[in-house]
């Protein structure tokens, strides 16, 4: 029996749910999914059932329930030390959390305008001035951690900085959008990674569709 239970919402569209999911798969952390389909029958009475929250993704430890994308990654870093989910070095470290938790909190223009939809690549002819701006900053972090730490993901190895900006990696992508060389390979490595791989296959075959997430 998995230790762990992760309930996450549509692959297709749930970036939030791709957070610690992925990170459990990079760290091949054994879980149980429950998925549960967004705005789809009563979904936020069946998330309540695991937390009064009502959000995904939630992550079930024995009779501790987590529901929140960096505390569950942070619960993860603590639990499982010898996975290294951050670096060693204190600097590297606090560094990785800063950027981390600026992902968490902000560039709410681009979450708004370009929708995470796995399912399509849908090229923007135009995006607003705080799209632009959001991305602007997104490409300086990863350009400015990929110069620190030498690549080839944020903090050198996998950690839960990448778990936190792997949606953004699907939203550059589905909207191709154009970034520096260094920034596209950092992309491209999220990108093809097996367990996203394996994300992107299970969306694909999903069979709700929900308009306010597709084109």
């Amino acid at each position: 029996m998995a230790p762990y239970t992760l309930v996450i919402g549509n692959k297709a569209y749930s970036s939030w749910s791709l957070r610690p999911w992925l990170l459990l798969k990079q760290a091949h952390i054994p879980f149980a999914e429950v998925r549960i389909a967004l705005y789809k029958d009563d979904h936020a009475a069946k998330i309540r059932r695991y937390s009064p929250a009502g959000k995904v993704p939630i992550l079930i430890d024995k009779g501790t329930a987590i529901w929140e994308s960096l505390a569950i990654c942070e619960y993860l870093a603590e639990r499982h030390a010898d996975k290294q989910l951050w670096p060693a070095d204190p600097a590297a470290r606090a560094f990785g959390r800063a950027i981390s938790a600026e992902m968490h909190a902000g560039f709410s223009a681009m979450r708004g305008e370009l929708v995470m939809n796995v399912r399509h690549v849908l090229p923007r002819a135009g995006m607003s001035a705080e799209v632009t701006g959001d991305i602007a900053r997104i490409e300086a972090i990863w350009n400015d951690s990929l110069r620190r730490y030498g690549g080839p993901f944020l903090l050198g190895a996998f950690s839960v900085a990448d778990a936190m900006f792997a949606p953004v990696a699907t939203r550059f992508r589905t909207y191709a959008v154009a970034l520096s060389v260094s920034a596209q390979r950092y992309a491209n490595s999220v990108l093809a990674l097996p367990a996203m791989q394996e994300w992107y296959a299970a969306a694909a075959v999903e069979p709700e569709v929900l308009p306010q997430y597709e084109p």
